[in-house]
């Protein structure tokens, strides 16, 4: 939720308003999607140990929050949006949060899309959850299942059932957004 509603801002603000910096920004943006996790996983723990949120879910959560992927869709959804609707409401006296509001539902299809790929992303995250979880009470199912796997024997049994049950959450999220899904892979591929 919180990865929808700040990249839907962001790539709002980038797609449509006129800044100084404004494309120095997005630059940046494209290159930290060129940057792979591992990169950047020793100084994302630090400042989690800094804010004193090491070994909390949080941990695992905010990294994701500023997602450049979903700012780069959501710019890409925005750019679509004709300038007359926003010109129509600032005309009728709606302030930047306003006019957002009326945007709001005509990117509710990159919402969705970004929805999916935001979870199933930070669900199978298996690398960022086993640096940031030290606890077992702690992890996430990626990685109980992970550690269901012994030195000299597995439950393959055990592990396969587990592996089922963190399919169901992948499926329900992707019925549940599915419409939104299909129509805004259908909206990014026509251009016009």
């Amino acid at each position: 939720i919180l990865t929808c509603l700040t990249a839907s801002l962001a790539g709002y603000a980038l797609g449509k308003k006129r800044f100084i910096g404004r494309g120095v920004l997005f630059t940046i943006i494209i290159c930290a999607m060129a940057l792979p996790k591992q990169v950047i996983v020793i100084p994302l723990a630090q400042e989690m140990k800094l804010l004193h949120m090491s070994d909390t879910l949080w941990a695992v959560i905010l990294p994701t929050v500023g997602w450049p992927f979903g700012v780069f869709l959501m710019k890409q959804f925005s750019e679509t949006i004709p300038n007359e609707i926003l010109e129509a409401a600032r005309v009728d006296g709606a302030g930047e949060l306003k006019t957002f509001s009326v945007v709001f539902p005509m990117i509710k299809p990159g919402i969705g899309a970004l929805a999916i790929f935001t979870f199933v992303n930070t669900w199978n995250d298996y690398f960022l959850q086993l640096v940031m979880l030290t606890s077992e009470e702690k992890w996430t199912l990626p990685l109980a299942i992970a550690n269901m796997q012994g030195e000299m024997s597995s439950d393959f049994g055990l592990i396969m059932a587990g592996a089922a049950l963190a399919s169901i959450p992948i499926i329900v999220v992707f019925i549940a957004f599915q419409k939104y899904f299909t129509q805004g892979i259908a909206m990014g591929a026509v251009k016009g």
